[in-house]
């Protein structure tokens, strides 16, 4: 089998950088042909991705969950093999199904063959996103951080942009239907998952990967919230967080389906998977069983 591997090399704090000399050596035991590229920038990574899906039977790649999304629209909907190192901030897709956040540990599982089908979200025909297509509080945060604060701080460095422009809630309008049911109200947050983690914690800790459903949870809001709405939005957000979305407050609505039509301001950014994605109204669908990815056996996917 011929496999490719891609890297950025200042990812995940240049870990993988420095054991490239290992990968390298690891993987070329096993595979019959290995190129390894380093690429430049996500956009280069998505170019790699997608030349290399036409030429290899394996793509093999590192970095965090933006640096999967790249890989994705890289390779669409072609049928390549994929292999993950996790070398990110959160790296909630690894933690969504058990990939091991070591080097070695990563390698042995891609080594051990074991693949998965698991599901892939399509955004209005032309994007794609592995785990969450999201909009509202906070989630600017997972791409405007910069790459120098999150290699520093790691997580936290999230968590100092969300205090320094982040901390007020704007209130967008929302409209979401799952063909049978629609909800309309005013919201300050809204997730629409496929993975069990979302900003390093089990949101959606029920949630499989490959059973074709998506999960959205959205925080209502007033449009012209007081200080106690404020504070109720708060609260929902952290219970959504801590308690995935076990405490029923008044101001978060929960939903399932494997399509959802989703109409907003024409100026609401989309976060897909930690990166800048659309803007305004999205067609979220699932498309089951599209990613082949190699996975740890006996693990919840």
């Amino acid at each position: 089998m011929d496999c490719l591997f891609l890297y950025h090399p200042s990812s995940g704090r240049g870990t993988v950088a420095k054991k490239i000399g290992y990968i390298e050596k690891t993987l070329r035991a096993h595979f019959d042909h290995v190129d390894i590229v380093a690429t430049e920038s996500g956009e280069d990574m998505t170019a790699h991705a997608r030349a290399g899906a036409e030429r290899y039977d394996v793509i093999l790649f590192s970095g965090g969950d933006g640096t999967f999304n790249r890989v994705l629209q890289g390779i669409g909907e072609r049928d390549v093999l994929l292999g993950y190192l996790p070398g990110g901030t959160t790296n909630d897709v690894a933690r969504s199904l058990g990939i091991p956040r070591s080097v070695k540990g990563a390698l042995k599982v891609i080594l051990a063959g074991h693949e998965a089908r698991l599901d892939v979200m399509r955004v209005n025909g032309t994007r794609y996103a592995v785990y969450n297509v999201a909009a509202g509080a906070f989630t600017r945060a997972t791409y405007t951080a910069s790459a120098q604060s999150k290699k520093r701080f790691g997580i936290f460095a999230y968590l100092f942009q969300i205090f320094r422009s982040e901390w007020k809630l704007r209130v967008f309008p929302l409209s979401i239907s799952d063909g049978e049911r629609t909800i309309e109200t005013p919201a300050v947050l809204i997730l629409t998952m496929s993975g069990r983690s979302v900003a390093g914690m089990f949101v959606n800790n029920r949630a499989s990967m490959a059973d074709g459903r998506l999960e959205v949870a959205i925080v209502r809001q007033k449009e012209r919230p007081r200080f106690f709405a404020r504070v109720g939005a708060y609260f929902s957000i952290m219970a959504l967080f801590l308690f995935r979305g076990r405490v029923r407050k008044k101001h978060l609505a929960l939903l399932s389906g494997s399509r959802f039509d989703i109409r907003t301001a024409e100026d609401v950014v989309w976060d897909f998977d930690g990166e800048e994605g659309m803007r305004g109204n999205l067609t979220v669908e699932v498309l089951r069983g599209r990613m082949r990815l190699l996975v740890p056996e006996n693990k919840k996917i």
